[in-house]
Order: structure tokens, then C-alpha cells, then sequence
């Protein structure tokens, strides 16, 4: 029987089947970084607001609590954003004719809230409590970075499930005294074995559940 195909088709025929995988593992390699990428996380973006709200300034240069515009941070699952009356408690003496402000104070005179653009926005099928994370020593700056040295407000973090993962696996590497928590130079991370000795003491302290109850889909997924 007459041979049907050429000799450089199996040649051919190689290439095709090796480009295909290459193909398929270079558009999974790509699907994943995209994954990863301040693209679709956020991370690093920088949000424009209707007044751009410096944290450098007001938390770095002036030192004002978290908790002062923030104020159920302890207490609720979210941290609230401060009514247009905490600003003009202050704006009432200070930048009182600014034009810059100008905003802020329409939004006073009007008791229309100014529309602020979320910057941690988790999806809705993730549960998320500020209070609980608060009272088991998460500092400020664990998820949202030197908020002190933040110009402009950005997502300091991924905010997807393996990096709060990192954290409920080993607590113990992220959680410090409570009169640190909203301490902005406060290390990111226990790294030396004195420093983990400390975390190990504070989880205990502090009643944080293992990694059982930790690595529960239901305890964020509800």
C-alpha cells in the first residue's frame, strides 16, 4: 500500500501536539497572574475622591487616632466612615474658607453625605467583622498598610482568600498587644523566635480559636 502521508507530516504532526501544550500551559500561566494582578484585586490602586482625604496628613503629621473618624471599628463589623460633622469639627477653625473644602462644607450645610469611593470592597459572599479582629490583637497596618504614609488611599493588600489564610493558619505571626493595635510602625510580622514566643502568648491570651474553626469555610463564608 502506498505510503498516504509524507515523512515531514510526524514532523508535523510533533509540533502541533508540543505548541498545543505550550499553549494551554502558557494561557493557565497567564490566567493566574492576571488572577494575582492589582488588575483584578485592586491592590495598589489609588482611589480619586470627592476630596482627596489625606491619611499622611491627618494620621501621619497629625496624629489622630483611627478611632476618632472610625469610630465602630471596635465595636461593629464595619468601621464606619465619618459624618461630614466630624470634619467640620475640626474644619470649622482650621482651612475654614478653602475652596478645597468646599465639598465638605456644601455637604454640612446640606446634611447630604459626601459619596466617598470604597477602597477594601470584599465580595459579598465573603464575611468580614472589624470588631472581632480588633479585640484579637489585628493591628491597622496588617491589612491596610502604613496608612500613616498613604497620600492618597489605596488597597494595600490582595484581599483574597489565600492572604487571609496566611493569617488564620498562623495567628501567632500577625497578632500584637492591643496598645499596638493601632500603631502604624508596628512590625508586619513575628519573624524571630522571641518575637513568636510573644504571639503564641497573645493567642492564647487572647482565646483565638485553632485552625480548625480558623480554616472553616463557614466562618467566612456565610
Amino acid at each position: 500500500m502506498p505510503q498516504i502521508f509524507h515523512h515531514s507530516t510526524n514532523a508535523l504532526a510533533k509540533i502541533t501536539i508540543y505548541g498545543a501544550v505550550f499553549i494551554i500551559v502558557a494561557a493557565l500561566w497567564v490566567a493566574v497572574e492576571l488572577n494575582r494582578s492589582s488588575w483584578n484585586t485592586g491592590q495598589w490602586v489609588e482611589r480619586q475622591q470627592p476630596v482627596q482625604f489625606s491619611h499622611k496628613h491627618h494620621v501621619g503629621d497629625d496624629g489622630i487616632d483611627c478611632r476618632y473618624c472610625h469610630t465602630s471599628v471596635e465595636t461593629a463589623a464595619t468601621a464606619g466612615m465619618p459624618s461630614t460633622a466630624v470634619c467640620m469639627s475640626c474644619h470649622k477653625q482650621i482651612w475654614a474658607d478653602s475652596p478645597y473644602l468646599e465639598p465638605v462644607r456644601a455637604s454640612f450645610r446640606t446634611g447630604k453625605p459626601l459619596e466617598w469611593i470604597r477602597v477594601h470592597d470584599l465580595p459579598d459572599y465573603a464575611y468580614f467583622n472589624h470588631s472581632i479582629h480588633v479585640q484579637k490583637g489585628v493591628g491597622c497596618s496588617t491589612c491596610h498598610g502604613r496608612v500613616d504614609e498613604q497620600p492618597i488611599m489605596y488597597q494595600a493588600a490582595t484581599l483574597q482568600m489565600e492572604w487571609c489564610l496566611e493569617c488564620h493558619r498562623e495567628p501567632e505571626k500577625f497578632v500584637r498587644p492591643k496598645n499596638r493595635i493601632y500603631d502604624m510602625a508596628w512590625r508586619p510580622v513575628n519573624t524571630n523566635s522571641e518575637q513568636l514566643a510573644e504571639g503564641f502568648r497573645l493567642k492564647a491570651e487572647y482565646k483565638i480559636q485553632g485552625r480548625r474553626v480558623l480554616e472553616s469555610c463557614s466562618t467566612c463564608h456565610r
